[in-house]
């Protein structure tokens, strides 16, 4: 379901995009408002789903987190008891940052980060303990050249 927006609300959404951490006085002068107004919009918006919530951005690197890997996963599984248990393995692996079901011959796609290939190993010995899957190929990315969860507004 959409949400009607205007161009304020499109302005203060972006100011939160570029930094949550904004204090409410920044982004209202930033966009051209005052504070209370501000805040009632991004209550509004907060109401109605469109902001889910403030996170902080960690640099994965810096962390020791230096291998990015994206995993293609094909099954030939379909049943919904495999696909809960397939879902719960993933979602209890703070190595996977993104999951996406596809359409196409790619059934899964997964964004996993770890410290190297040994941890991708460790974690792909794993996974595939815990439910059977066809076929999975991992790619090693070797340079980050865009990430952002900004939303075109």
């Amino acid at each position: 379901m959409s949400v009607r927006l205007d161009e304020m609300d499109r302005n203060i959404l972006a100011e939160l995009q570029s930094d949550a951490g904004q204090s409410l006085d920044e982004i209202a002068r930033k966009v051209g408002s005052s504070k209370t107004p501000v805040w009632n919009r991004v209550r509004k918006m907060r109401d109605a789903g469109v902001i889910r919530r403030n996170t902080v951005e960690l640099d994965p690197e810096a962390l020791g987190l230096e291998a990015c890997f994206f995993v293609l996963i094909r099954t030939s599984e379909h049943e919904a008891d495999w696909q809960n248990r397939f879902l719960e393995a993933l979602r209890a692996r703070a190595e996977v940052l993104e999951a996406h079901r596809l359409a196409g011959d790619i059934d899964y796609i997964l964004k996993v980060r770890v410290p190297n290939a040994r941890a991708y190993d460790t974690f792909y010995q794993a996974l595939i303990a815990e439910v059977r899957i066809y076929n999975v190929t991992a790619l090693l990315s070797m340079e980050e050249i865009k990430s952002t969860m900004a939303l075109p507004l």
